[in-house]
């Protein structure tokens, strides 16, 4: 879009859109893996965390 010499403006806007976008899809991602922490759903048979380690693991990612 800045090759194109479009608008300042617009470019910012589709980078913010670009970013709401990969953080939709990254929570996703997390909630999905958390959700198999909680119940122990895993491929290779682990057991499930508990609350005190998925609140540990949840805030790493602040």
């Amino acid at each position: 879009m800045i090759e194109q010499g479009r608008d300042c403006k617009d470019v910012v806007t589709q980078l913010a859109a670009v970013s709401r976008a990969l953080d939709r899809a990254g929570f996703k991602i997390v909630a999905t893996g958390l959700r198999e922490c909680i119940t122990g759903d895993h491929a290779d048979g682990a057991t499930p965390m508990t609350e005190a380690e998925l609140e540990k693991l949840f805030l790493a990612l602040a």
